[in-house]
């Protein structure tokens, strides 16, 4: 709105509108409401009245307030009606999948080494040369002049020193040299003593020169001897003459040193493995040379581009991690060497180029290119955002100020850097140049709005005062005011500014000595580019910071499509991508503040505008976009006030979690291997070594976005009644605290004591350890895992606690005792007193002891393949024979697979066939390994198993059986089918000897060699939807209700441990029309097959009465499922309410039917396939 201020009759209306609008700026452009308006206005005047009343006058006060293009912002805010408020831009409306990204790199060990080239007849003659003079070498190096080379070697013998120069261009060349006493850029003249004959002195310089070979070698060089018998010089530098060219060393002077190089002490991370490790040991070579300067390292970077290249995802990390170790400062940056600076911008162009090149044709490796690109920058000291993070690091360790106030800034300035941190930083300069003065640092901090109550307001408090030593002023100065330019480059977007004008283009008249700059504009840039990025300049500044960020989001979108394909001056299009998605990182942490009172629908806008700057930084983003799909769905249900709309909204915060730490673990995985290698090699500090990846990660859209997750979580689990618990098994359970980082580490132990693990990571397939009365982890594994089960079964308390304070604090309590006490929805805890533990376990022995569980041996009946009417409890397992039952006594809608059977003893029989004897023998050897206690057998014995034959009769019988039942026979699409499906079965039979198999059979006290293996084989129905029921709720034992469990494609997702959760929903069995979904699905991935079979594991040791052994073993499909990435906003089974109704009550009503024609409580795995059921198999539910 216009605002009409009250007429004054000494300052001019207009002037006040200027500062009313300065005020306004420096407060970060607040939306203000009218009466705030009036107030600007008024204290605007009272200012320049104040200004007046000291003297000045009208015409000087103009001339104060209105530099630059101030005028003409107020101009224009008072055209458009819009004074004290920041327009929002208009964003685009996109399909976001065309923003998908599916370039993934292979994560394999290295398959790039370094091949032994072989000698070019220059390098022969170099070799030939340093073995003839016998005396100590100091130094060899062989320069590439073009297609020609040069030869310098340097050799001691005594006290004097022989430089020989020889090169293969055949244009008479001189050598243009000099010596240095004191460092590598120094000139001398040499003594005369030295001078070769034929040589002119010059001022601080010699010629000299080279003499052409007459020895009748096919190989025509021409070199040069110069003997040096004096001891007081450290090198030589020179330059070549030919052919009146000048010939340097791109684009420097040559320089040999006369000293060995002193190599650091080097201690080795194990080999190197998960590295390009043969390009980091040349890093490491090189590193010496690399010191001397920016302009050293960014050539020899470039000179490794190639090789680093064809090493691939590795070899890119390696260069990443060099040039982190660099711009961390963790390597000398110039070493006795004076550089121009256009030498190191023409050397860093060269490097950037060759980068820019790769970026270009290798699209599965530009987000590392991006990284390395940042890391470099335009001024080889990195992406400016990230250099504060860096920075602060440094001035801790220079000046011994780790802990206190130094420590809770530093971890501010790790998690959420903002404006405020340059008053901070200019506090501790004025309060440091006070002599330490206390009252002069909050002077300061005072005058510029930030209050003891503010700095304790920061997610990352900072309590304490400033408290240094006299000792400390002189570094403390220095230090923080080069912080102050790295601080100020953020927040005032002066990073960002340049890589604007860059590609906008700017003039800039020259000065004095200074010549004048002009840099073009990129053409071809789509029209609303330009305004985009003058809007998010003219607000980098802003206090609310959501416009600022749909801005540079808008900027960045319409850039991404130059950015796909080689153009001209992609490179400065790239540094200003880079600069925009650093602008995204710190405008959010700087709102971080205004989100502390924001509802949950404007925390989830803001998850949708990281998530996006996330996904256009990533090679891989698929699953990130549908991700980002989903919080759109999320947004709009939350707007339309839908009741589901905080439970969905939480299936997709899992989900993005998921995806986040898949990101994390592959980032982990390609870079902190090589930086652990290079780290060692190299002497960096083991505390950078230590937190690469970490920091590589919080660096990025990632860990800002992840803060936003845990802001809106417990809102969320309120708002849809969560609760901080999801209880898979409720038992009461007293025992000692034990803190576990994974359950998988601890599977095979045995405590003696009454144990609760508290484990962060619980996949599902573990086993639960002898000892444990409870498992507690932030972890979400699916309630019907394996280790889910195991839980229920084995009565141990099982539950994923959602609240890190509850975590943290039982993990503090590790070593006491305590009890568990589940609820419907919680678990009470407390300690207890040592007497209260024989109370407990006395109570529960008789529930925990196993029963005397027997097998009975099988033996072969003498059949290979049999049909579904033929199965009986001697010829295979309950899995076929349930589904034998089922045929004919289900309701007509619901659908049984067809089904026959290779049944017991059949593997045993295979085995003990002659075409197998060699495999039979030594798996028998395996096995007495194995009695012995070498758990290592088990593996051989699988890849044993593998080798077996087919007899001629087993193919004969199983493929009349099927073709009888109406399957289809693999071979009849070829022997190479066939062999798929004969190497399906020969994985089911292996799974005998799988490790949780086997060890769960050892606690129960089972004859290993008395478990046999039918193999169920049916048809593959290709799914669209898979289920798994329990006809009895098993989190709350509610017999009355059915607990069901639903995800798209196949049900490997839901048994197997695939992360994330199902569908899941219960429904009352008097009420099978109104299913009530629990939680809606954050799995990323779907199985999917074509017209296929599965070989199902049937042994007998499932389902014994006391043995939950369902599950162990495994059922291996002919052919390899597809995974697919989910996109759950077109699926109907979450879009479509009425869909979802049907398809749910269509399970529960089988699950139902199946349970009364058992008569007893039922786990059913089953299929949907085009809105019809199938169940594929059932078993009483433990």
């Amino acid at each position: 709105m216009e605002l009409s201020t009250p007429k004054d009759k000494t300052i001019p209306d207009e002037l006040v509108q200027i500062q009313a609008y300065i005020r306004w700026e420096k407060a970060g452009k607040p939306n203000f409401s009218p009466e705030q308006q009036l107030r600007e206005f008024e204290e605007a005047k009272k200012e320049l009245l104040s200004e007046l009343n000291k003297g000045a006058s009208i015409d000087e006060i103009r001339k104060k307030i209105t530099k630059g293009e101030i005028k003409t912002k107020v101009a224009k805010q008072l055209q458009d009606k819009k004074y004290f408020r920041v327009d929002k831009i208009q964003r685009k409306t996109r399909d976001l999948v065309q923003l998908v990204n599916q370039y993934k790199s292979q994560p394999i060990e290295e398959t790039y080494t370094a091949k032994p080239k072989a000698l070019t007849e220059f390098e022969k003659f170099a070799k030939i040369k340093e073995e003839q003079d016998g005396d100590d070498v100091i130094n060899k190096i062989i320069y590439k002049l073009g297609d020609k080379d040069l030869l310098v070697l340097v050799t001691k013998n005594s006290s004097k020193t022989k430089v020989y120069l020889a090169t293969d261009l055949q244009q008479p060349v001189t050598l243009h040299w000099g010596l240095s006493r004191t460092n590598a850029g120094e000139w001398m003249t040499p003594p005369p003593d030295v001078l070769p004959p034929g040589s002119v002195s010059l001022s601080q310089a010699a010629e000299t020169q080279f003499i052409f070979n007459d020895d009748g070698s096919t190989l025509k060089v021409q070199y040069l001897e110069i003997l040096i018998e004096e001891d007081g010089f450290v090198g030589m530098p020179f330059v070549l003459q030919s052919s009146g060219n000048w010939i340097k060393n791109k684009g420097s002077n040559f320089y040999v040193a006369f000293a060995i190089q002193p190599k650091k002490v080097r201690k080795v991370t194990e080999g190197g493995k998960g590295t390009a490790k043969s390009l980091l040991d040349n890093i490491a070579e090189l590193e010496s040379e690399a010191e001397k300067s920016f302009m050293h390292r960014f050539n020899i970077a470039a000179d490794l581009v190639d090789q680093a290249k064809d090493a691939g995802e590795l070899g890119l990390a390696g260069i990443l991690v060099w040039m982190r170790f660099m711009a961390t400062r963790q390597l000398i940056w110039n070493k006795n060497y004076n550089v121009k600076p256009r030498e190191i911008s023409k050397a860093q162009d060269r490097l950037t180029d060759l980068l820019e090149n790769i970026y270009a044709s290798h699209p599965q490796y530009r987000e590392l290119l991006r990284m390395i690109m940042s890391t470099v920058g335009r001024g080889g000291e990195g992406d400016v955002g990230q250099r504060i993070r860096d920075e602060i690091l440094v001035i801790q360790r220079n000046n011994d100020c780790k802990g206190g106030m130094m420590e809770e800034w530093h971890q501010k300035l790790h998690n959420n850097t903002s404006p405020d941190d340059v008053v901070i930083c200019q506090a501790l300069i004025d309060y440091i140049n006070s002599d330490f003065d206390i009252g002069v640092y909050w002077k300061t901090l005072n005058e510029n709005g930030i209050t003891k109550e503010r700095l304790l307001s920061y997610d990352r408090a900072i309590h304490s005062e400033p408290n240094f030593r006299g000792d400390q002023k002189n570094g403390l100065l220095r230090d923080l005011g080069n912080y102050m330019r790295t601080l100020k480059a953020v927040h005032s977007g002066a990073d960002l500014e340049s890589a604007v004008q860059n590609c906008l283009g700017y003039r800039s008249e020259g000065q004095g000595f200074m010549v004048g700059v002009q840099i073009n504009p990129i053409s071809g840039l789509p029209s609303e580019l330009p305004g985009l990025l003058q809007f998010v300049l003219e607000n980098i500044e802003i206090k609310n910071v959501e416009p600022l960020l749909e801005g540079l989001l808008e900027a960045r979108q319409e850039l991404r499509p130059l950015l796909l394909k080689p153009r001209d001056r992609l490179r400065d299009l790239l540094f200003l991508d880079i600069a925009l998605d650093s602008a995204v990182r710190t405008a959010v942490e700087r709102g971080y503040e205004e989100l502390n009172t924001a509802g949950p629908e404007k925390i989830m806008y803001f998850i949708t505008l990281v998530l996006e700057n996330l996904a256009l930084s990533s090679d891989d983003n698929e699953d990130l976009i549908y991700c980002l799909k989903g919080w759109d769905l999320a947004l709009n249900l939350t707007r339309s006030k839908n009741d589901h709309w905080a439970l969905y909204a939480k299936s997709v915060l899992d989900r993005t979690r998921l995806a986040l730490a898949n990101k994390g673990e592959a980032y982990h995985r390609i870079l902190q291997p090589s930086a652990e290698y290079l780290g060692s090699l190299l002497g960096v500090d083991q505390w950078a070594v230590d937190i690469f990846t970490e920091e590589i990660i919080r660096s990025g859209s990632a860990s800002s976005l992840s803060s936003l997750l845990n802001r809106l979580d417990p809102v969320l689990r309120t708002t849809a009644n969560l609760g901080s618990w999801q209880i898979i098994s409720p038992v009461e359970a007293v025992g000692y605290v034990v803190v576990v980082d994974e359950l998988l580490a601890v599977q095979n132990k045995s405590y003696e004591k009454p144990t609760i693990l508290v484990a962060n990571r619980v996949k599902g397939e573990e086993e639960i350890p002898d000892g444990t009365v409870a498992v507690l982890t932030p972890d979400m594994p699916d309630v019907l895992s394996h280790v889910s089960v195991r839980a229920r079964n084995g009565k141990v308390c099982f539950a994923t606690c959602f609240d890190s304070s509850i975590l943290s604090d039982l993990q503090v309590k590790e070593g006491k005792l305590i009890r568990l006490k589940p609820t419907s929805a919680d678990i009470v805890y407390s300690e207890v007193k040592e007497d209260e533990v024989q109370d407990a376990s006395s109570t529960n022995e008789n529930d925990a002891a196993p029963s005397a569980v027997t097998l009975v041996r099988k033996h072969f009946s003498g059949k290979y393949a049999i049909v579904s009417e033929e199965f009986t409890s001697e010829l295979v397992g309950a899995k076929s024979r349930n589904i034998s039952y089922l045929k004919g006594k289900v309701p007509s809608w619901v659908g049984i697979p067809t089904s026959v059977a290779l049944p017991f003893g059949v593997f045993e029989e295979v085995l003990s066939d002659e075409s197998n004897k060699a495999v039979a023998e030594k798996v028998h050897d395996l096995k007495i390994k194995l009695g012995a206690g070498e758990s290592s057998a088990l593996k051989e014995i699988r890849k044993t198993v593998l080798q077996l034959a087919a007899p001629p009769q087993l193919v004969l019988e199983l493929k009349s059986k099927m073709k009888s039942s109406g399957m289809p026979w693999p071979g009849d699409e070829g022997e190479e089918r066939w062999e798929q499906a004969w190497m399906a079965i020969k994985k089911v039979w292996a799974s005998k000897w799988n490790e949780r198999a086997y060890f769960s059979t050892r606690k129960v006290k089972l004859d290993h060699d008395y478990l046999c293996m039918a193999v169920l084989v049916q048809e593959i129905i290709n799914a669209d939807y898979a289920f798994v029921i329990h006809t009895t709720n098993p989190s709350s034992g509610d017999s009355s209700e059915i607990y069901a469990e639903v995800v798209k494609g196949l049900g490997e997702t839901l048994v197997g441990a695939y992360p994330g959760r199902a569908l899941s929903f219960i429904c009352k069995k008097n009420d099978l029309d109104t299913p009530k979904v629990l939680g809606y699905p954050s799995k990323p991935i779907g199985l999917f097959i074509r017209r296929s079979i599965i070989f199902r594991s049937d042994s007998n040791g499932e389902d014994l009465e006391g043995y939950a052994g369902a599950g162990l073993y495994d059922s291996v499909p002919m052919d390899e499922e597809e995974k697919v990435v989910l996109d759950y906003t077109t699926d109907p089974l979450i879009v479509d309410d009425n869909f979802r109704k049907s398809i749910l009550s269509s399970i529960a009503r089988a699950g139902n039917a199946i349970e009364e024609l058992y008569g007893s409580p039922q786990d059913i795995e089953g299929v949907i396939r085009d809105g019809k059921v199938y169940v594929v198999q059932t078993r009483p539910q433990m």
